[in-house]
């Protein structure tokens, strides 16, 4: 459920970019609803509402909504006030990087990598097997990253939109699709506690 909330943003912007831009009187206040910068505002707004109903829901947002939803204020509000789009192009592939630099830290920081963190619940491998997988992630967000700022500068707006929109998700799952066999090798027995008996540690989406 937290995982579908948080692609709604997402969806809004994208449907508003494809509005043709329009002037709208509300209160007595003229605006452009529709483009580029008219989305931005809507990422922003929904982020806050969509974030903010999860951090009701559950009294708590994991360290990469707090990441996503920091990268949202501080990266579209200059895209509208400043009318630069530039910032925008900037926010998947920063946000990416400190994903990757947060996974990476982890190696080093604490008792277990981040990865072990969020799927501990669900699954019992030897640290080995856990910085494994949390390199993998590490070079996946990096690549990601990567391919964004390449789309978002040798594409049109448009191209950049859409992949920034259906791209990302689809090379998220089609990546946790491949590693599926991995996940199910070493899923944790019964009812599904393993290690999270031991550490009382609970787990997010990555």
């Amino acid at each position: 459920m937290k995982q579908l909330a948080g692609y709604v943003p997402l969806l809004a912007f994208f449907a508003v970019w494809a509005m043709d831009e329009r002037q709208v009187r509300f209160a007595g206040v003229e605006h452009v609803v529709g483009g580029i910068y008219s989305a931005a505002e809507v990422l922003l707004v929904m982020s806050i509402l969509v974030y903010g109903a999860l951090w009701l829901a559950y009294r708590r947002l994991d360290k990469l909504e707090w990441i996503t939803l920091a990268a949202v204020v501080l990266f579209c509000i200059p895209t509208f006030l400043l009318r630069d789009v530039n910032f925008l192009k900037w926010k998947t592939p920063l946000v990416n990087g400190t994903f990757a630099a947060l996974f990476l830290g982890s190696h080093y920081v604490g008792s277990k990598p981040i990865m072990q963190h969020l799927l501990g619940h669900a699954m019992t491998m030897p640290r080995e097997s856990w910085l494994r997988l949390s390199k993998l992630w590490i070079g996946f967000f990096v690549l990601l990253g990567l391919v964004n700022l390449a789309v978002a500068y040798g594409l049109s707006e448009a191209a950049w939109i859409r992949f920034k929109v259906f791209g990302n998700p689809l090379a998220t799952v089609l990546f946790i699709a491949v590693q599926l066999p991995f996940f199910v090798r070493h899923m944790a027995p019964g009812d599904g506690t393993g290690e999270a008996a031991e550490s009382g540690t609970g787990g997010e989406k990555p």
